[in-house]
Order: C-alpha cells, then sequence, then structure tokens
C-alpha cells in the first residue's frame, strides 16, 4: 500500500491520500493497512467504524469524546462532503483554528484528526455518505460537541451556510451546542492538551 500524507497548518492533523489502481473494470485501493500507517506515524489500530447518510445541507459536528480518547479518520464513500475539523487541545498554538476541505468519493483523500480535535462535516451534494474509523469506542457520558456556527471560531461553511443563506440542517444535539469557550472552562477540557 502506498499513500500521500499531507500536513496541514494545524498540527497532527493530515490529508491522506491513498494509491488508487484504475483498470478497464474499475478501480481499487486500501483504505487501511496498519504497517503503512505506523511507517507515516499514524494510528496502527482502529477499533470502532461509523457510517452516516445525509441529505444536502445536513451539517454533523462538531463532535468529539475524551474517554476513551477518540481520533477519527474521516473519508467520503457517495457525493460530496465538506470535512471540518477544529483544534480545542489546551496550550495547543493553534486552539479555536480549523482546517476545512471538500472530500468527495471521486477524490478518496481521508483526514485524520486526533483526539483533541473536534469533527464534522456539512452534505453537498444531494446525498453524502461519510465513513469514520475511529480509534476509542463512543461513551456517551464522555462526549460533547461544539456549536457548528460558533462566531469565534469562525468556519466558513459552503452552501451560503456562514453568509445567513441556507439554514442547515441540524440534529437537537448539534443545535444546542456549546461554545469553544464554554467547552474550555469546563474540567473535562483539561483531556485534552497539546503535547507539542
Amino acid at each position: 500500500m502506498s499513500i500521500r500524507v499531507t500536513k496541514t497548518d494545524i498540527p497532527d492533523l493530515v490529508i491522506i491520500d491513498p494509491q488508487v489502481y484504475p483498470d478497464q473494470r474499475g478501480w481499487f485501493y486500501e483504505v487501511f493497512r496498519a504497517t503503512t500507517f505506523a511507517e507515516h506515524g499514524l494510528p496502527d489500530r482502529f477499533v470502532q467504524g461509523n457510517q452516516s447518510r445525509s441529505a444536502k445541507g445536513v451539517v454533523r459536528g462538531l463532535h468529539f469524546q475524551w474517554d476513551p480518547p477518540m481520533g477519527k479518520m474521516m473519508r467520503v464513500t457517495y457525493g460530496t462532503a465538506f470535512v471540518v475539523a477544529v483544534d480545542v487541545r489546551k496550550g495547543s498554538p493553534t486552539l479555536g483554528r480549523w482546517f476545512g476541505m471538500e472530500a468527495s468519493a471521486e477524490s478518496k483523500r481521508q483526514v485524520w484528526a486526533p483526539a483533541g480535535f473536534a469533527r464534522g462535516f456539512c452534505a453537498m451534494s444531494d446525498v453524502a455518505e461519510v465513513q469514520y474509523l475511529c480509534t476509542g469506542t463512543y461513551n456517551h457520558a464522555a462526549e460533547s460537541g461544539i456549536l457548528w456556527n460558533d462566531p469565534e471560531i469562525g468556519i466558513e461553511w459552503p452552501l451560503g451556510l456562514t453568509n445567513g443563506g441556507t439554514a442547515p440542517v441540524l440534529s437537537d444535539k448539534d443545535r444546542d451546542a456549546q461554545t469553544l469557550a464554554e467547552w474550555l472552562s469546563k474540567p473535562e477540557s483539561d483531556h485534552f492538551r497539546y503535547e507539542g
């Protein structure tokens, strides 16, 4: 397996481009191989896989979990989505900074965001399916989220969501999520500290 790993301007947050093998039948690529990921300093063990299907304009996130710490590798397997990660690690030089990119089933790009990042996406196509490989199993008692449009973060969402155009489709949990400042004031936020 061969992959290209591209660093973003936020430490530990990377883009993964797999090698794709096309032929007259279609194409093939490996989503994950432990030895290759380990060679690139990426996690070589995932314990849970999730998949969601969303209609255009749905925003999911920004979610994170501190116990057990959950990192996520995200990829779009159908349609197109704008994938986002926000650094919520105390002491990080990029605390509160966000990264977003368009990912699609066609591009096959993946985003790795370790524990200490709040993650989410917006479905841009009529239907978008997103898969996540997770380094921690889900624990309702130790998961939370950040408000998708927290003005202190300032994510520039697509589809006119940022400038008051189309209203996103949100779950009640995401609509009522806390701001980053509210999260950082809680003792649980100490679970995410930048290690440098």
